[in-house]
């Protein structure tokens, strides 16, 4: 989808700032309310803002460890790997994954409450995940960039 300046400045606005109201965006980005109004149902319904949500402070909620941990699935078997992901997807301190070409097939991102939460999850869940012959775990030290916002230009 081509997008015009308004509507790159309008994503702008809302990537950081999803509870706007629709007269302060109106106003940020040069519009009057119901044009503006009706840009951003339109970017809506095309499907470039697919949700609102509030980014919530991972250390505040007691999770202190950060992991990416590479998966190696045995031989691609299809029944197997939907077997994985629906695991993958089923466990909550999974919060992204990712399939990676190279020598993994998956790349996850797992939150804990400490090293011990994280061995009981790796250890107990993910290891005995379907197809999972091998895991590789590397934690975060420090979050040096963490966007929500995609780049619009």
């Amino acid at each position: 989808m081509k997008l015009d300046q308004v509507e790159r400045d309008i994503l702008a606005v809302l990537q950081t700032q999803g509870r706007i109201s629709n007269v302060e965006l109106a106003e940020r980005v040069g519009l009057s309310e119901s044009p503006c109004f009706r840009r951003v149902k339109a970017l809506e319904e095309s499907g470039l803002i697919e949700a609102y949500a509030a980014k919530l402070n991972q250390r505040a909620l007691g999770l202190q460890v950060t992991a990416f941990v590479q998966i190696t699935l045995e031989k691609q078997d299809d029944k197997k790997q939907r077997a994985f992901l629906a695991s993958v997807e089923a466990e909550e301190h999974i919060v992204e994954c990712h399939a990676m070409s190279g020598s993994h097939d998956y790349l996850l991102k797992v939150v804990a409450r400490n090293m011990d939460h994280f061995s009981e999850l790796s250890m107990q869940h993910i290891l005995k995940f379907p197809g999972v012959i091998n895991i590789e775990s590397n934690f975060s030290l420090m979050a040096v960039k963490n966007n929500i916002g995609l780049p619009l230009r």
